[in-house]
């Protein structure tokens, strides 16, 4: 199951999921998702080691902004992945 955690100004939605353990490592998979005109642009990081599963229509520059806003959200995404997401009155 994926989470909302945001969606940002041009209409990416990006998600994460519980946390899930891979030897004894902590993984959050944060998934990245823009509507187009003939679909999505997607892409998959699994954390802590900000390597990409895939990546379906982002440009380099995205991805490039995607990594830095993930190592400043990291903490958070950690945070809502194990209360099972975020959770607003």
């Amino acid at each position: 199951m994926m989470y909302p955690y945001i969606t940002l100004a041009d209409e990416t939605e990006i998600t994460h999921s519980h946390i899930m353990d891979s030897d004894g490592v902590q993984i959050v998979e944060v998934h990245f998702e823009r509507p187009v005109e003939k679909g999505f642009c997607s892409a998959r990081c699994s954390l802590p080691s900000y390597k990409w599963k895939f990546n379906e229509g982002f440009s380099d520059k995205e991805i490039d902004f995607f990594n830095e806003f993930l190592h400043h959200n990291a903490h958070l995404l950690y945070r809502y992945a194990a209360q099972g997401g975020i959770h607003c009155a």
